[in-house]
């Protein structure tokens, strides 16, 4: 963005548009927030959040960078992105809640040409690499339970494998705005689960409806992945929920695996604001 342009963005503290300039971002009552070298601005409200860790931490960034860069998500990236076109034009506003280190993020900037695409992130050593995968994107730490964006502003907002707040995506989206979710379905990495776990459980089924939306259309990504290193393993491994909830024992059966296939199994499901 130019210096001195106004953005979507609004300031956490009185809820304001925030302007940029130069290196900062301000609002009308003088609210300034500088934009780090790292390529990000912090709009988090450390203040409400009693949490001590922040989102993920650099090890499970970089686990889930390295994973993706290799190209076992391509076909659920490319489902986003083309979702997102289906629903975007010139001047869309796209808010991706929760873009962790935007891999999806960069590839919905670059194929929506035009729109205004702001990453939002409670992690900032993933906002970090988000800002190094796109040094174009908007870049935001804050929480997506909080989202720094002014009422009514976002024509389309993303959720990948993000928690999602029903009220507070309602608040940002413009009337008949556009929620795209990816979302893990019943099967996904089984065969993962089954070879560290002594029982390994489906996801329990969802029909992921929302207060507030009406689903448009849903599609479903389904295909094998083939990992032959233990370090692909690993990184896969370390971007599921899983990771920090089970046991050491439990997490070195892994490290004997060079060789794993399993499934994969998305969601891709188009929300409109009712």
């Amino acid at each position: 963005m130019n210096n001195n342009e106004c953005t979507a963005l609004a300031c956490p503290v009185c809820r304001l548009k925030l302007t940029k300039e130069g290196g900062s971002y301000r609002c009308e009552n003088g609210h300034s927030y500088d934009i780090s070298r790292k390529g990000y601005v912090n709009l988090l409200m450390s203040q409400k959040s009693s949490k001590k860790r922040h989102g993920d931490d650099k090890l499970m960034v970089e686990a889930r960078r390295d994973f993706l860069d290799k190209g076992y998500y391509e076909k659920l990236r490319d489902a986003v992105v083309s979702a997102v076109k289906r629903n975007a034009d010139t001047g869309t506003v796209i808010v991706d809640a929760g873009c962790g280190e935007g891999y999806y993020t960069a590839a919905v900037h670059s194929a929506a040409d035009g729109s205004h695409v702001y990453g939002i992130d409670i992690s900032k050593d993933a906002l970090i690499f988000a800002a190094r995968r796109d040094r174009e994107l908007t870049l935001a730490a804050a929480s997506a339970s909080d989202i720094p964006i002014i009422n009514g502003s976002a024509d389309i907002i993303i959720s990948i494998f993000a928690p999602v707040f029903p009220d507070e995506f309602l608040r940002a989206l413009k009337d008949g705005g556009i929620l795209i979710r990816a979302v893990p379905l019943e099967d996904h990495l089984l065969e993962l689960k089954q070879a560290i776990y002594d029982k390994a459980y489906r996801n329990p089924p969802d029909d992921f409806k929302l207060d507030g939306f009406e689903i448009i259309s849903s599609e479903t990504v389904r295909y094998m992945i083939t990992l032959d290193n233990a370090k692909d393993i690993e990184s896969l491994f370390m971007m599921t929920p899983y990771y920090y909830k089970t046991s050491r024992t439990d997490q070195e059966k892994l490290t004997k695996l060079s060789h794993l296939e399993t499934r994969a199994e998305f969601g891709v499901i188009i929300y409109r604001k009712s």
